[in-house]
């Protein structure tokens, strides 16, 4: 049975921005870190989702791993993941990953997955292995998880925490208002609880989180998101634009300037984040390196507490 996208989900398509448009990807490093993960037998979510940073990021020899399959359990409105029935859990997958972190030589990895509400845990266990592996086998790699909020449980995000991130991020995504319309399998009160409790339990470890802008939230619902983030402890904030993946998603409602990204970040930086990475190219891993160093710089900056 063909199905069509609700009425409110389709509307005619704006013209993009010059800031917006990037050349495609083609260089030797693109090529030879494809030619890895299909070999790997390994998914990212730099292709899976659409992100448009891929050419340049994979250049560099750089790429978020998403673990647990490429078939999520959820349909967010705005991801270009497929969603479905997934595939059982592959217990080999963090050697794979762990194998491709030593053969790029990376410095810092990020490691994301779908989600996984259809297993007990969430894919925590293989998000620990996969910790694990990297330190094992890449001691000198800084390890970023981008974990799913575990459906509010906390034995999963005890399970990751001990394995020792080094940044554990959750990205809120949207305003609280748009949850329903854009995040339906997510709770925003679970996720601000999620990096409450990370920074509570683990407090060397800083937290990370990342907002779309363009889906129709108003600037006041984005500071509103800014001060509960800042009260729960998170260390570094990302803002990016919503770019529409299919005619099928989540409608966007306009394109944000990049003088309005800079104010932006100027609003989140008085608020207490020691970094903030905000543009129309902004996703969450882009440059995770520079905000995880930009942090350490700035905390060693900061006096103690007492």
């Amino acid at each position: 049975m063909v199905t069509t996208a609700p009425l409110e989900f389709i509307r005619p398509r704006e013209p993009k921005p010059d800031w917006l448009k990037v050349k495609a990807p083609g260089s030797e490093g693109y090529l030879r870190l494809k030619a890895l993960m299909k070999d790997l037998g390994l998914h990212t979510v730099c292709e899976e989702a659409r992100c448009p940073n891929i050419g340049e990021c994979w250049h560099h020899g750089t790429a978020t791993f998403m673990i647990l399959g490429e078939v999520c359990t959820r349909a967010c409105a705005y991801c270009a993941v497929a969603h479905g029935r997934p595939a059982p859990l592959d217990e080999a997958e963090p050697a794979r990953v762990a194998d491709a972190v030593a053969r790029m030589g990376l410095r810092h990895a990020v490691i994301t997955s779908v989600d996984r509400d259809d297993v007990p845990d969430g894919g925590a266990g293989i998000f620990a292995d996969t910790i694990r592996r990297i330190r094992a086998d890449v001691p000198s790699c800084r390890i970023e998880v981008l974990i799913p909020d575990f459906q509010g449980a906390e034995a999963p995000l005890r399970t990751v925490l001990e394995a020792g991130p080094h940044v554990l991020n959750h990205n809120i995504e949207t305003v609280p208002r748009l949850y329903r319309m854009a995040r339906s399998g997510g709770r925003y009160p679970r996720s601000l609880e999620l990096l409450d409790r990370a920074r509570t339990w683990y407090p060397g470890i800083p937290t990370k989180t990342g907002l779309m802008v363009g889906l129709g939230e108003e600037p006041d619902e984005l500071v509103a998101v800014f001060d509960d983030l800042a009260r729960v402890g998170v260390s570094i904030l990302t803002i990016g634009q919503y770019l529409r993946p299919t005619p099928a998603h989540a409608p966007m409602a306009r394109y944000y300037e990049p003088a309005e990204f800079a104010a932006l970040r100027d609003l989140a930086l008085a608020r207490g984040f020691t970094h903030v990475e905000s543009g129309p190219l902004v996703r969450s891993s882009y440059h995770a390196h520079e905000q995880a160093d930009a942090h350490v710089r700035e905390s060693s900056r900061r006096p103690s507490a007492g």
